[in-house]
């Protein structure tokens, strides 16, 4: 769960970092428990080496980029 707390808070700082506005209220509550790599012990799954090989310079995975979803006008 350190994990993904590491990388939620990057998330928010690259967001920010392009403008867009985060909530710190709404972000407070935000959970890394509430992932589906993290199972009811807290125990993240996955495949070690597939991870180590996206591993960038700084030993972090590069974020996704984010899609803007545009919803339609009724």
């Amino acid at each position: 769960m350190t994990w993904t707390s590491d990388y939620l808070g990057r998330a928010v700082a690259a967001l920010r970092a392009e403008g867009r506005y985060v909530n710190d209220e709404a972000s407070a509550h935000i959970s890394p428990a509430r992932s589906e790599t993290v199972d009811f012990f807290g125990t993240i799954s996955l495949e070690i080496d597939t991870e180590l090989a996206e591993l960038d310079a700084t030993g972090y995975r590069p974020l996704r980029s984010f899609e803007p979803v545009t919803t339609p006008v009724l």
